[in-house]
């Protein structure tokens, strides 16, 4: 089977980093991207593991520097995938990338065979729930990224596939067979 880019999107709170983490323990023949972000870390992230925390100057300098395979600004903060990372994992193995919407379509452009799966909530309801359950934004984040939500959502038509995670275990193995599916084309 041959290697692959995909990339996993969804709103924030959908589940997505769960997701990757599962497919991940599962899969010796697919890496994640760290990308590089110009946000804080958050209680328990390490850098070079979750992401590389870097300034602002120093993001903007790679920006100019064409080292990105794709990059946005998001709440107030530069995320980005290391362009030299992807291409040089791919050597070894398919590789994984959780970015968001707008990231996902730019990585498509440079991959065009990239594998774009879209993570859907199974409610709005369920989705707040979560965001508030992970305590790790403000209410005022929480309202922010919720209000993102109806744009990410009509994104999802121009996923190759959409998968709703109401059920963890069921997710994980819809985006494995969607994986290998990818894999085994030609």
């Amino acid at each position: 089977m041959k290697n692959i880019v995909m990339a996993i999107s969804g709103p924030s709170g959908v589940g997505k980093g769960t997701i990757v983490d599962e497919i991940l323990k599962r899969r010796e023949d697919i890496a994640e991207s760290v990308s590089c972000t110009t946000r804080l870390p958050r209680a328990g992230e390490a850098d070079g593991r979750e992401y590389f925390f870097i300034s602002k100057e120093e993001f903007l300098r790679r920006i100019d520097e064409g080292d990105f395979l794709e990059y946005d600004e998001h709440f107030g903060n530069y995320y980005g995938t290391p362009k030299s990372f992807v291409e040089k994992t791919l050597e070894e193995k398919s590789v994984i990338l959780e970015i968001d919407v707008v990231g996902a379509l730019n990585a498509k452009k440079a991959f065009p065979d990239c594998l774009l799966i879209f993570v859907a909530p199974p409610s709005v309801e369920e989705l707040k729930k979560r965001l508030v359950g992970r305590a790790s934004e403000s209410e005022e984040e929480i309202e922010r990224r919720l209000s993102r939500l109806e744009y990410e959502l009509a994104q999802g038509e121009k996923y190759d596939y959409v998968v709703v995670n109401d059920e963890l275990e069921k997710a994980v193995q819809e985006i494995c067979d969607l994986i290998d599916l990818a894999k085994s084309r030609e």
